[in-house]
């Protein structure tokens, strides 16, 4: 796998070209992991995921004093920044047992014992979680990111008003285009619905009609998504 991370320098982190990690002149990263799990080896396959991890890191700014829940399995692409953000920043990375992800009164627990501050959840399971009254006892959580499904009005109040301060954002995108391609951190006035919000870095966003021209404010299109990549190209797909 190769995972190419840019806008920043593994200088800026003391970091070096340990353990299957190569700082290039330009600042991109390059992670090098085979299929067998090993540094280097045949049969890897490329993303560019990693530019994810770096929007996040911009972002929100996750620093050594939190502590991230890794509870989405591998094979769904958030598990990418559930599982590097922490890393790229010195912030402590729990795992949560096989299965857990599933469970409410688990995640409490895990959560209240490691103090953990950041955790993602797609929103039905965010609904189901919220539901559990001991949710109240997860004070030390500071962010909550919903991604995956819509994630509604109800739900995200329904967080803030459990654990007071807790900042709930609610992203957008397909796995396709790196995992997120906009974001809307939950406020007050999002009463009747939550909205997909603004692109992230390196990212736009057009509403498009079919003859690929942009439609004026209030009228019906599709959503089409522009990724400036490290090459300095541009790519243009549909939603």
């Amino acid at each position: 796998m190769l995972l190419m991370c840019r806008g920043f320098r593994g200088a800026d982190f003391g970091w070096g070209a340990v353990g299957g990690v190569a700082w290039g002149e330009s600042g991109v990263c390059d992670v090098h992991v085979g299929f067998d799990g090993s540094a280097e080896g045949g049969g890897g396959f490329a993303c560019g995921h990693c530019e994810s991890v770096v929007v996040d890191a911009g972002e929100y700014g996750l620093g050594s004093d939190d502590v991230v829940l890794l509870k989405t399995p591998v094979t769904f692409d958030v598990s990418v920044w559930e599982l590097f953000w922490p890393l790229m920043v010195g912030a402590r990375l729990v795992v949560a047992e096989p299965g857990g992800h599933r469970d409410p009164a688990y995640l409490v627990d895990v959560i209240v014992e490691n103090g953990v501050t950041t955790a993602h959840f797609v929103p039905s399971m965010l609904a189901v979680f919220t539901a559990e009254p001991a949710v109240a006892r997860c004070v030390s959580v500071r962010r909550v990111f919903a991604s995956g499904e819509a994630l509604s009005a109800s739900v995200a109040s329904r967080m803030r008003g459990l654990v007071p301060g807790v900042r709930v954002h609610n992203l957008y995108g397909p796995t396709e285009a790196s995992v997120d391609v906009t974001f809307h951190e939950v406020t007050d006035a999002d009463v009747v619905g939550v909205p997909i919000g603004v692109p992230v870095w390196n990212t736009q966003v057009f509403v498009l009609d079919g003859w690929l021209r942009p439609v004026p404010v209030g009228v019906v299109g599709e959503l089409y998504v522009g990724v400036c990549s490290w090459r300095g190209g541009i790519g243009v797909g549909w939603i």
